[in-house]
């Protein structure tokens, strides 16, 4: 039975200054009602989840995995792309990662089931890879019409309208960073309730973390991405050419992300980076397409192994619940999200020494890397311990009234889930890091 085609106009919005903030409206050529209804269930046990990085998997969590330090950076990689699976059964998909793998049409094709495609990308992009990527869905392929949503750059623009004829069949691609990822994977998570997606992250922080895993959301005054929901791509295409045009500031931030993997269950891959970081800021080639293997592969697995983040998953958060606070107490797009995270994971790596679970040289070493990658080590002045503990309060790991967060503890590479903390060791951390 052929699929009804709808005219649509869909419109996501989270700017803190839209009287439509908290809303996702779809319009059809009908009326409809629409209701969001969210619910909360203890899935995870207000205790604690310690936990290191899994050993002896039984499940083919990679496809082209490598022990860490057999990695020869300088190495000039092939057109070949180095492939990552995300194992989820009947739901499982590709990570394509390498050089010029826009220009290799077959990737993004066979991924297209049906004849529309819509492009969804912002202005600072557009003018460099729509193109590219238009021509990679068509090349050889008369059949398939593309369209393009382009939106204004930036997380304080994380709102879409789309208007457009389009059905079940139709594939959303997503083509730009983290935000454009997080925007447009909604709206195909929505759209007819759920409709193709694919991920073409353009910067590190997309390329390493958010474009993997299906977290899809939009930002609301009380909180980032306070609205969204698990939705997973097609596959997700990592052209590392784009990193050429990516800003130094952008470059960076993404680099929070990739620190944050070594430090709670890949040491290794953390004195890697140690060795390498002067390689990364430099835009290696080689190292950074291995960083961006080894982030794959360690986000993947724990994607498999907890994709809706009933307790291994939210370890990847490390540092994240006192960045999002920095993010939405100083204002959405001030702090780019990997700079946020950064003084984020110092202030919890700082908690983690005041309770006794780390010793001091581990400080030392974030304090250090993060240094080295240029990302800030402490919040910014005017963050107040308050508005710390009022954004905090409806943190998405809050369960029953009660904060759970990632802190370290033991060796590097281990970490805890957990809301068996002494208070004190919280409020002393705050109070370091706030004038008031």
């Amino acid at each position: 039975m052929a699929c009804a085609t709808n005219a649509i106009s869909l419109s996501l919005s989270s700017n803190p200054n839209s009287k439509l903030s908290s809303d996702f409206i779809p319009k059809l050529n009908r009326p409809v009602n629409v209701s969001l209804c969210a619910s909360t269930s203890a899935e995870l046990d207000p205790g604690r989840l310690f936990l290191s990085r899994p050993i002896g998997l039984s499940r083919r969590i990679c496809a082209n995995a490598t022990p860490v330090m057999d990695q020869s950076v300088g190495e000039r990689s092939s057109s070949v792309p180095t492939i990552v699976e995300v194992d989820l059964g009947n739901r499982s998909y590709p990570i394509y990662i390498g050089s010029g793998l826009l220009d290799q049409h077959e990737l993004l094709q066979k991924h297209v089931h049906g004849k529309k495609v819509l492009v969804v990308t912002n202005t600072t992009i557009a003018p460099l890879y729509l193109d590219k990527v238009v021509d990679a869905l068509t090349k050889g392929n008369p059949n398939v019409s593309v369209e393009n949503v382009i939106l204004p750059d930036g997380e304080k623009y994380k709102n879409m309208a789309i208007e457009s004829r389009l059905d079940r069949r139709c594939t959303f691609v997503a083509l730009g960073g983290g935000v454009i990822g997080d925007m447009c994977g909604f709206a195909a998570a929505a759209f007819l309730r759920g409709v193709n997606f694919i991920q073409i992250p353009t910067t590190v922080m997309a390329q390493v973390d958010s474009s993997v895993g299906g977290k899809t959301g939009i930002n609301h005054p009380l909180g980032k991405n306070l609205i969204g929901a698990f939705y997973q791509p097609q596959c997700v295409l990592i052209d590392t050419d784009t990193l050429s045009t990516l800003p130094d500031r952008e470059l960076a931030s993404g680099l929070a992300e990739v620190i944050k993997y070594g430090l709670i269950r890949d040491a290794e891959f953390f004195e890697w980076q140690e060795k390498n970081m002067e390689k990364l800021m430099a835009r290696d080639p080689d190292a950074f397409a291995y960083a961006i293997k080894r982030s794959c592969e360690n986000k993947a697995e724990v994607v498999s192994l907890d994709e809706k983040e009933s307790g291994l998953r939210a370890t990847l958060n490390l540092g994240h619940t006192f960045g999002h606070a920095i993010e939405t107490g100083f204002g959405y797009g001030e702090w780019l999200h990997g700079e946020a995270v950064a003084a984020g994971t110092v202030m919890a790596v700082d908690m983690s020494y005041r309770l006794g679970w780390i010793d001091s040289s581990i400080m030392k070493r974030v304090n250090d890397i993060l240094q080295r990658a240029k990302l800030p080590t402490a919040p910014p002045e005017t963050m107040t311990v308050e508005m710390f503990k009022s954004v905090m309060a409806v943190d998405k790991k809050v369960a029953d009234g009660l904060l759970r967060l990632i802190l370290l503890k033991g060796p590097l590479g281990n970490c805890v889930f957990t809301g068996e903390y002494d208070r004190k060791a919280l409020d002393d951390t705050l109070s370091a890091f706030c004038k008031s």
